[in-house]
């Protein structure tokens, strides 16, 4: 789980929450998202749940999202009528109790929605049957607490929803104030009515009778329990969201072109082609779509033909007498290049998720080491030396005896002192054979490593872990890199957010005998946008040959960079599982100061799933850091 504004999500749920958000409201460009309220917005592209359900636990909290998304995706998305909505705010602006007229329309016309929901997909009534108990009990201790307070109106709220959701026609409510017991049963008849709503306009007409009765003698409320459901109403003009999402805008100019109707010919009659290759009924869209803002209306409907014209026939002849040039044909070349230019567009939009539309790359090559950096690493080297020396001594070890290990119990090969098999076995393996070439490492490695602020006290030490990463694998001939990223927070501006990478050791550069001073250069800088820069690494190992494809990730904790607070752990997480899928093993490696928190663990967790590793003080970096280099290394055998 992460922390989101002082709540906790979970990074799978999220992602639930996400497919379940694109595939109900039908755009893939609708996002999720976790707010005070539940709400949707067109204008925004997104759809929200409320974090009320963080006070709960387990599937109740997981229920209570989805329930929020279906309600919004199905229900308010297909089902509430816009312009009923917009004349309700009209009409209770003025009523001088607008948090408890907003709150109170939400509630009726989720009620109605939630049976809409439940005769689409059957499978949801679990789900809303848990909903509906667990707000039963939270209104039930609300209507205590409002009692003890003296919050009248908010007390009337909470009777309405006991009232509207028990399971007894006439319920009782021992701890409520005569007063409002009283309100109550004045709006009963109205209360019951709302079972028998078939429209947004029959909930908005309920819901305004009930302001007019209590804004006669109550104030408004001090809580706010729900929101109301669309966010911008002013933005829309259709009947339902839903139009608006399909709406095609009619054109600007309102003329007609002038015709002769008796003069002119029209002719009823359907002259269709079909051929299996350009048949694209199943897609529901014609073969060429053009959107018209700006014209003249005509008389001439999609059946009518046009009448030919002296140059029609011309034109069809030479272009049924044109021919294959001799010459080289470049009648395809400007409309390739377009074509490749808005891919390349595209992808550079995309490549690097959603979250990350203003981020731009920038390298930053290493400098030549200095005498200082050159002294203070050949420190380090001497005090992982031992680490450095044991590890490789058993990866050598453990080659050699691939190398000389013979394989026994085959059907062909030399034959084998051990002839008992012949006897006892149908088919006896009886030959073994000696493997005389042990395999290469098929291996290359990515060391990454977070360079905001907050590493500045663990960056020291964090080096000498980069440097036994770095002396094991030279020693062995396997190729790696080492970067370290950061985003510059003082240079992001409007449309542009500089992330850096530090380019320490290249691929190319990492076996060189006097390159490893340049891991001094390694420092602390600003911000850390994981997801973007695993995204930008995970480009460049993809490109390469070798099997096994190993990624650390060396941070201290959850990424944090402009507009990247809210996105960045479930975006980090989506740039693991893209380079799994790609073949990469992506481990995470993260350094505390001390003691390590649940929550960290929890951030770990839900951004590198098992593929993680938490290491309480940096000092105690090799100790870590020499079992999980030698676990690769011998997978890389």
């Amino acid at each position: 789980m992460y922390r989101f504004h002082d709540s906790k999500v979970d990074t799978d749920l999220f992602m639930q929450l996400q497919d379940l958000t694109t595939v109900l409201s039908g755009n893939p460009d609708m996002d999720f998202e976790h707010n005070y309220g539940s709400f949707i917005d067109l204008i925004d592209s997104k759809v929200t749940a409320s974090r009320f359900w963080d006070k709960s636990k387990g599937e109740i909290r997981e229920t209570g999202l989805k329930t929020d998304v279906l309600l919004r995706t199905i229900g308010t998305l297909r089902f509430s009528s816009v312009p009923a909505m917009k004349t309700y705010l009209d009409n209770t602006m003025e009523s001088g109790i607008p948090k408890f007229s907003a709150q109170l329309f939400t509630l009726l016309e989720d009620i109605r929605l939630e049976e809409i929901v439940k005769k689409e997909r059957p499978g949801t009534k679990k789900g809303f049957t848990v909903r509906k108990n667990y707000l039963k009990h939270y209104f039930e201790k609300q209507l205590t607490a409002n009692v003890t307070r003296g919050f009248a109106t908010d007390e009337i709220f909470c009777l309405l929803y006991l009232l509207i959701q028990s399971d007894n026609p006439d319920p009782v409510f021992p701890r409520a104030n005569e007063k409002q017991l009283h309100q109550l049963d004045d709006l009963k008849p109205l209360i019951y009515s709302v079972f028998e709503a078939k429209s947004t306009g029959d909930i908005t007409e309920i819901a305004t009778q009930i302001i007019f009765r209590v804004s006669e003698h109550y104030q408004d409320s001090i809580n706010e329990y729900f929101i109301f459901p669309i966010s911008h109403m002013e933005s829309y003009t259709k009947n339902t969201l839903f139009d608006e999402l399909t709406r095609t805008d009619e054109l600007v100019n309102n003329d007609q072109e002038d015709i002769d109707e008796e003069n002119s010919e029209y002719f009823d009659e359907e002259f269709s082609t079909w051929h299996r290759e350009n048949k694209n009924g199943d897609q529901k869209q014609n073969f060429m779509q053009f959107e018209l803002e700006q014209g003249t209306k005509t008389s001439m409907m999609g059946g009518g033909a046009r009448e030919t014209e002296d140059a029609d026939q011309a034109m069809a002849s030479i272009q049924g007498a044109s021919g294959e040039s001799k010459e080289k044909d470049y009648s395809e070349m400007e409309a390739l290049d377009k074509k490749e230019e808005s891919n390349a567009t595209q992808d550079n939009e995309n490549v690097f998720g959603e979250a990350n539309k203003e981020a731009v790359h920038l390298i930053k090559l290493a400098d030549n080491p200095s005498r200082e950096d050159e002294q203070l690493c050949q420190e380090y080297v001497k005090a992982i030396e031992a680490y450095q020396r044991k590890l490789a001594n058993t990866i050598k070890k453990t080659i050699e005896h691939k190398k000389n290990a013979p394989r026994k119990d085959l059907l062909v090969g030399r034959l084998s002192k051990k002839l008992l098999p012949i006897v006892i076995d149908e088919t006896p393996r009886v030959f073994y054979k000696k493997n005389h070439e042990s395999k290469e490492f098929d291996a290359v490695f990515t060391l990454l490593i977070d360079c905001s602020a907050s590493m500045a006290s663990k960056m020291e030490e964090t080096k000498r872990g980069v440097i036994l990463f770095h002396e094991v694998l030279k020693q062995l001939d396997i190729p790696h890199s080492i970067i370290g990223f950061w985003e510059d927070a003082n240079e992001v501006r409007e449309n542009y957010q500089p992330n850096y990478s530090h380019m320490i050791h290249s691929f190319s550069d990492s076996l060189y005998q006097n390159n490893g001073p340049k891991i001094m250069q390694l420092e602390a800088q600003e911000d850390n946008r994981d997801g973007f820069s695993i995204r930008v690494i995970t480009q460049e190992m993809e490109a390469r040959r070798e099997k096994n494809k190993f990624l650390l990730v060396f941070s201290d904790g959850e990424p944090a960079a402009s507009n990247y607070d809210q996105n960045g752990i479930v975006d980090t997480h989506l740039a693991v599982s893209e380079a799994r899928k790609k073949g990469i093993d992506v481990i995470g490696m993260f350094l505390a100061d001390g003691e390590i928190g649940e929550r960290e663990e929890d951030i770990m967790k839900n951004i590198y799933g098992k593929e993680h590793i938490m290491v309480p003080t940096v000092s105690e970096l090799p100790e870590h850091f020499t079992p999980l280099l030698k676990k690769l290394l011998l997978k890389a055998i």
